[in-house]
């Protein structure tokens, strides 16, 4: 009788700007490969978030540094439902705020922050039994470098800006657009592990592809890495 091996655990990080596809991708890929997931954007969110609930001065990188290692943040990894908490306060809608996606890039700025959230998200992965596709902007240079697979999803800042008004309803295209290119500035500029695409990362362009088509794209490529493992 033909015993079955399971497939081998992968790492799989993918990094990319805002409005590329990451989440929806990250999560569907994670889903039916069976592979843990995580929102590491959502765990500067909630740094962020809890530093404004705290009178903490965001603009004041010393006083962020300071507090870094205060809140307890924990991510649950199922891509079908996944969670954040933030000492034992679920946490999935307040981080979704433009409050906090106004100053999430101030607070992730921070090199203490980036240490701690980066041990983190190193944690969880590492705790990964069957693997994790892990989506962040600075997984496949910094937080993970060494995972089995790398893929930076790009898009054209228009097709993006489009995304991101469907998803904020009634929200200006226009104003959508320079937001994304002020995020991305701030996050490609930064000192500490700025949004990069790793040297042996796959790039996939999203312009032109439905999500179905980037998510059967991505698929293909981690089950060709769990083939060779």
């Amino acid at each position: 009788m033909e015993t079955r091996t399971a497939p081998a655990a992968v790492i799989v990080a993918i990094d990319g700007p805002s409005g590329t596809g990451k989440s929806s991708t990250s999560k569907a890929v994670a889903a039916q490969l069976g592979l843990s997931y995580l929102d590491t954007g959502a765990q500067y969110r909630a740094i962020t978030w809890w530093m404004l609930n705290n009178g903490i001065d965001v603009q004041d990188a010393v006083e962020v540094a300071t507090a870094a290692a205060k809140p307890v943040i924990v991510s649950g990894t199922d891509p079908a439902a996944p969670t954040i908490t933030v000492d034992g306060e679920d946490a999935a809608g307040p981080i979704r705020t433009q409050e906090v996606t106004s100053r999430v890039s101030a607070v992730s700025a921070v090199p203490e922050v980036r240490t701690r959230i980066t041990e983190l998200q190193r944690t969880i992965a590492a705790a990964a039994e069957r693997g994790i596709v892990v989506e962040g902007r600075d997984i496949g240079t910094t937080v993970l470098p060494d995972a089995d697979l790398k893929i930076f999803l790009t898009a054209s800042p228009e097709a993006r800006a489009a995304r991101r008004s469907g998803e904020l309803k009634g929200s200006d295209l226009a104003a959508t657009k320079e937001a994304l290119i002020k995020r991305d500035a701030a996050d490609s500029g930064r000192k500490t592990s700025p949004l990069a695409k790793a040297d042996d990362a796959v790039e996939v362009d999203t312009t032109e592809l439905t999500l179905q088509q980037v998510i059967e794209c991505v698929v293909t490529l981690v089950e060709e890495k769990r083939a060779t493992k």
